[in-house]
């Protein structure tokens, strides 16, 4: 505690030398967790968009059948005989001609089954989503985005009304609910979108085949993502000859897993950058602990005269030294949370949050104190080697 006293008196009498020594340990420790805090915020916020795009799912799009195409009836069967497997989501997509009375629109049209409805974690504003009598009667339903439903009916209440698509007549059973924080909504924003049964569209279209080529699998519930898709991958692998270019398989914790991976790799990146701000910050103060030293020399030679050991010394200039750096670490880590609440308040009509990570912060205070520890050493060292003859006859 004594030393600890002395180390504070010392930088009391010299503030604007302490100031400037400790400017390298604050801005190093301002980078590091700044840009830590900003990474995992931007990240927090890119992986909540993602999720909106749907519930965990599992992509199959299949390119060439070998002559066993996979219809409605084997989806049905997968679904009640593999206990991987959850909801399954067939789907196709083709483009019609909306009217509104005599304005024309261009409607994007899914083919879709219940399933649809849950795998992509959809919202209905009104009405319903389809059933399964939709779909094995082939009826002339349809559930209509926000956007349509204003765009061919002039209005978002629109249940039980009739619109037109390719000079066919469907009854709108239901309306989607508009999900402005979805990314997937901003990237579709106006555009019209139509889901009508998987085998209307059949039916309706010539471009369109009898044989499912895409389709989403969702988990069982207390099932995992990886697990389904190991058990799609070896059923179309026997099915399709081996033949592993016949289909594909697209996991969406994939695209999670790849943003992981490039977020740590720029924390490590950043983190690297802060600690060479770090170690430049622990340079200064083994600098000007080496002037500190050699400024009080006669003190040194003093001390040691009457009766202040080697190890007394070596603690004094090194405990000095420390304290250097953990004020420098305090006075950044303030700084950063300032800088945090102001980015906050910037950004905060986007949604968007920044909060200082705590793991990060003891990181910084855990190498701050080493750093003051190791460049701190050497002029402490030096101090403490002095002999005292030599200490008392300096007249620096």
């Amino acid at each position: 505690m004594q030393s600890v006293v002395m180390a504070l008196r010392s930088i009391r009498t010299n503030k604007m030398r302490a100031v400037l020594t400790m400017l390298g340990i604050i801005i190093g420790v301002m980078a590091l967790v700044v840009l830590v805090s900003l990474i995992n915020g931007a990240t927090g916020s890119v992986t909540d968009a993602v999720s909106d795009l749907g519930t965990s799912m599992v992509t199959v799009s299949i390119s060439d059948d070998k002559g066993s195409p996979v219809r409605l009836d084997t989806i049905y069967e997968w679904m009640q005989t593999e206990k991987n497997f959850g909801a399954i989501a067939p789907y196709d997509t083709d483009t019609a001609v909306g009217k509104n009375g005599a304005e024309a629109s261009s409607v994007m049209v899914y083919g879709v089954t219940p399933a649809y409805y849950e795998v992509q974690g959809l919202q209905l504003a009104m009405g319903r989503f389809l059933k399964q009598t939709d779909v094995d009667n082939s009826s002339y339903v349809c559930v209509l985005n926000t956007d349509a439903a204003e765009e061919l009916v002039g209005y978002v209440d629109c249940v039980g009304q009739s619109v037109t698509l390719d000079n066919v007549e469907f009854t709108v059973v239901g309306v989607l609910e508009e999900n402005e924080d979805s990314l997937s909504s901003m990237l579709t924003s106006g555009t019209l979108f139509a889901y009508m049964p998987y085998s209307t569209l059949i039916r309706l279209s010539d471009s369109v085949p009898d044989e499912i080529t895409s389709f989403y699998i969702a988990a069982p519930a207390g099932g995992t993502l990886e697990a389904a898709e190991s058990t799609i991958e070896q059923i179309l692998y026997e099915r399709f000859n081996e033949d592993e270019d016949a289909y594909s398989i697209s996991s969406q914790n994939l695209v999670e897993e790849a943003m992981d991976s490039i977020t740590s790799t720029l924390s490590i990146l950043l983190g690297g950058i802060a600690a060479i701000s770090l170690v430049v910050g622990g340079i200064g103060i083994m600098n000007i602990m080496l002037v500190t030293v050699t400024e009080r020399t006669r003190e040194i030679g003093i001390r040691k005269a009457i009766g202040a050991s080697r190890g007394t010394i070596l603690t004094q200039f090194l405990v000095e030294a420390v304290v250097l750096c953990m004020m420098g670490c305090c006075l950044g880590i303030f700084l950063s949370w300032a800088i945090l609440q102001l980015v906050n308040t910037v950004v905060a009509s986007t949604g968007i949050s920044f909060a200082m990570d705590l793991g990060v912060v003891l990181v910084a205070v855990v190498f701050c104190f080493l750093i003051g520890v190791i460049f701190g050493l050497y002029p402490a060292n030096k101090a403490a080697k002095m002999k005292p003859i030599d200490a008392l006859h300096y007249g620096g």
